[in-house]
């Protein structure tokens, strides 16, 4: 159930669910997300055909499993990096330890538009 304050109203943005690199991001024009990296330059716009679902005021749209003829439009910020995370390898009573770390590299967007809705 949905509780809102007196002082704001109550409306809703058009979002749209979409699917990248195996996960599925739920979006609104103007947000800034972090995506599986490319080697696209900055400026330059990133087109995501894979949507799952769109909704906002006329309602929900579900797709079966994807809605046809909707594409979300991203322009790239430039490239960002990932909190870093330490991989340990221990085995017992050997004396055997290693520790790695990683950071993984993503591509910066803005969603500029959900289309053809």
């Amino acid at each position: 159930m949905l509780h809102h304050s007196p002082q704001k109203p109550c409306f809703f943005n058009m979002y749209a669910i979409f699917v990248d690199g195996g996960r599925q991001y739920r979006v609104e024009p103007g947000m800034e997300i972090d995506v599986d990296f490319r080697e696209t330059p900055e400026g330059e716009n990133l087109q995501f055909g894979t949507v799952l679902a769109v909704g906002g005021d006329e309602g929900l749209k579900l797709g079966t499993p994807t809605l046809e003829g909707v594409s979300v439009t991203a322009s790239v910020l430039g490239k960002s990096m990932d909190k870093k995370i330490y991989v340990q390898k221990f085995r017992r009573r050997k004396h055997s330890k290693r520790r790695t770390g990683h950071r993984q590299p993503n591509t910066r967007v803005r969603i500029e538009e959900i289309a053809g809705v």
